[in-house]
């Protein structure tokens, strides 16, 4: 698998190699040993997986901060997203400074995300289903969301009116959603 940095430090693209021939294709979505050897560290918990059935459909801004803070391998395998991520780490030289990407079903591109941002995705088509590896375990009491359209981010999501949940409607902005996390960099060879 190939890493790509992204124009915010520690945000990696993972570019797979995909084997294909007449039957198919096969890939390796994660291996811990090629990415510990670019001196990335993660050890993934938990695995989820989403399904929206509409394009428009826009989840996020989320996070989990504190002792429950996670950080995210995502991949979408049916279907298209416009998937973006959120520098909020404070001291951070992109702080507050967002990444998007395609990812699809057809492309295989992964976002390795690690702590201290918050993550959100529009669904390109219908019928989309889309996963991501988390390196902690989901705790409701250090869940936040932050308001998909806060003009302090401003998000270009190319969608004036997205398909939300009640829960990313009334999400506070970014100043009042108590989210905060300390920069530290990762290290790596």
């Amino acid at each position: 698998m190939e890493l790509i940095n992204t124009s915010i430090p520690d945000l990696f693209i993972i570019k797979p190699r995909v084997y294909s021939d007449n039957r198919g294709w096969f890939m390796e979505s994660w291996n811990k040993k090629d990415i510990s050897a670019n001196g990335l560290f993660y050890d993934f918990v938990q695995d989820n997986q989403s399904f929206s059935a509409e394009k428009g459909v826009l989840r996020g801004l989320h996070c989990q901060i504190g002792d429950g803070a996670q950080a995210k391998l995502v991949r979408c395998v049916r279907g298209s997203v416009l998937d973006v991520a959120v520098d909020l780490r404070f001291g951070s030289p992109t702080y507050k400074k967002w990444f998007s990407i395609e990812l699809s079903a057809d492309n295989k591109i992964q976002l390795l995300i690690p702590r201290g941002f918050a993550h959100g995705f529009l669904t390109l088509t219908n019928d989309v289903e889309f996963l991501y590896k988390t390196d902690n375990f989901y705790s409701r009491d250090n869940e936040r969301g932050i308001l998909w359209n806060d003009n302090e981010i401003g998000i270009e999501w190319g969608i004036e009116s997205p398909l939300l949940s009640e829960k990313d409607k009334n999400a506070p902005r970014l100043f009042e959603s108590g989210v905060y996390f300390e920069y530290q960099s990762l290290s790596y060879v």
